[in-house]
């Protein structure tokens, strides 16, 4: 086993997309641990708070009318003409990787075991013995088009803290309702709808003393993780598929396994989205977007040794605790496959709730027959009165459902 480290920069990180095409920035073999990290793409709506004074941050988040660090931030082409930059196509998240996987080949399924999680510091003096995140409600939240107050429709970001050795709690900072920002190559974003833009905290009117008496338990996790599918060269973060990607679930944090099937030669591996707290649904938009490091090892199952193991047939990404297994359904388990050559501007078009939950079902059905040899009555039965489906998220075109089943119902006295 070695221990490798990737560390963030503009040469390790890929912004808005998985790809089967590029370079990975690690390979390494089946039992292999990584150190690796990660940066929130909501940093620059507090540079001084969670960039300035950090290498890493600073260099990918570089961008002036000369230079711009990560070109590409999202599906699309990297060169224009353009109307909201380059790489518009869609697609928003930093990701860091791929990680290659030595002999991972199409059939086999990577075993991603998150061993810790921990935040980054903000760097300046100032702030010493802090982490920062973002909480965005934004204009894909579920609430968008729902407010009740005025200005309508408004999007508002709110900072908060974490104290990175004390109480594992978040607490609000200030929020600000986002005004039209001007990017270095002259663009203005009236709304939040390109990763990155570096918010000029001089147009925008802090709120303090909010969320007084609150506290956030944090639940450090990672939003998107997954693999590279096989169907495009490059494949939006946005919404989740049958190789993992935007899930974010809260319960993908320390101490989970994740499971995933493997679409194209070396599995090409790649985290970000990282989260420091998220509720169930993610109704506004975003969870507290922060930035976090972890520590991960990597066990490559072979397509030939699946059968009699929890991992038989297994098409599709799969959760385990200690405590539980989860299957994630999605409104198109595969859209990509499933909607054609637009699918990753199509799959906007049919969010539903109704279909993620049909295929969480079907999938929690198949694990307990196959996995566990119920018969497929038996199978209802527990579900109905022993497996939890929630609502994992309302805000990635691909909505998701997740099924837990705990273990301890398989225990007999």
């Amino acid at each position: 086993m070695k221990h490798h480290l990737l560390p963030v920069s503009a040469k390790t990180v890929h912004w808005g997309y998985f790809s089967k095409v590029v370079a990975p920035a690690l390979t390494l073999q089946s039992g292999d641990r990584a150190t690796i990290e990660t940066l929130t793409h909501h940093a620059n709506d507090d540079y001084e708070r969670m960039i300035e004074g950090d290498p890493g941050a600073e260099s990918v988040f570089k961008w002036t009318r000369e230079h711009k660090a990560v070109a590409r931030r999202g599906s699309g082409p990297a060169e224009g003409p353009f109307i909201r930059g380059s790489g518009e196509g869609v697609g928003v998240h930093l990701l860091t990787g791929p990680v290659a996987i030595e002999g991972a080949e199409p059939g086999d399924v990577l075993e991603v075991r998150i061993l810790d999680v921990r935040p980054r510091p903000a760097c300046k003096a100032c702030h010493a013995g802090k982490c920062f995140g973002s909480n965005v409600a934004a204009n894909w939240g579920f609430h968008y088009h729902d407010l009740i107050e005025a200005p309508k429709p408004r999007e508002v970001v709110t900072i908060f803290e974490l104290d990175t050795l004390g109480e594992p709690f978040a607490r609000a900072v200030y929020n600000y309702v986002w005004t039209p920002q001007t990017d270095p190559d002259g663009i203005v974003h009236p709304t939040i709808d390109y990763p990155g833009v570096r918010v000029d905290h001089a147009t925008i009117v802090k709120r303090e003393n909010i969320l007084s008496n609150v506290r956030v338990p944090a639940r450090l996790h990672f939003g998107t993780m997954g693999l590279a599918p096989s169907e495009q060269d490059f494949v939006s973060s946005i919404p989740p598929s049958y190789t993992g990607g935007n899930i974010d679930d809260w319960r993908v944090g320390k101490g989970a396994k994740m499971f995933y099937p493997v679409a194209v030669p070396g599995a090409f591996f790649s985290v970000g989205d990282p989260h420091a707290a998220q509720g169930d649904s993610e109704l506004g938009g975003t969870a507290i977007e922060t930035s976090l490091t972890g520590d991960f090892e990597f066990i490559l199952h072979k397509h030939r040794d699946l059968g009699g193991t929890q991992l038989e047939g297994l098409t599709h990404p799969m959760l385990e605790t200690p405590d539980a297994w989860s299957v994630y359904g999605f409104t198109y388990p595969n859209y990509l496959a499933e909607l054609g050559a637009n699918a990753q501007l199509e799959i906007a078009n049919h969010s539903s709730l109704d279909r993620a939950m049909r295929d969480a079902f079907r999938k929690m059905r198949r694990f307990l027959m196959t996995v566990h040899k119920l018969s497929e009555d038996e199978a209802i039965s527990l579900m109905s009165v022993g497996a939890d489906f929630g609502v994992t998220q309302v805000v990635d075109a691909n909505w998701g459902v997740h099924g837990t089943i705990r273990k301890n119902v398989f225990r007999c006295d």
